[in-house]
């Protein structure tokens, strides 16, 4: 019993070290994934360019499909990462504001 409760302790100690997050680490956060959000946008659009402009060049259908889908697999992931991050930035933005409007206990 009494190694249950210090144990307990130790833990609300540990949890209890770290300093609070508060608004300028929301909108500092925030900012910087839509600042990531911008370059991987162009990033993105930069890899459709290339990959419009270079046709896979093979004779086999085989090479072809893959070659395709290769390319729709990385086109995707970028414009996913791109998205993550807006979505990120967005949601830290709101948290930046609901940090104004909610009172601490």
């Amino acid at each position: 019993m009494n190694d249950e409760k210090s144990s307990i302790n130790k833990e609300n100690s540990s949890t209890q070290n770290y300093p609070e997050k508060g608004p300028l680490s929301f909108i500092t956060g925030s900012l910087t994934s839509f600042i990531l959000c911008i370059f991987f946008y162009f990033i993105s659009n930069k890899i459709v360019i290339y990959f419009s402009l270079h046709k896979p060049s093979n004779a086999s259908e085989v090479v072809q499909s893959i070659s395709s889908s290769i390319n729709t697999l990385i086109i995707g992931l970028s414009f996913l990462l791109t998205f993550s991050f807006a979505f990120i930035g967005l949601g830290l933005f709101i948290v930046f504001i609901r940090s104004f409007l909610v009172k601490k206990e």
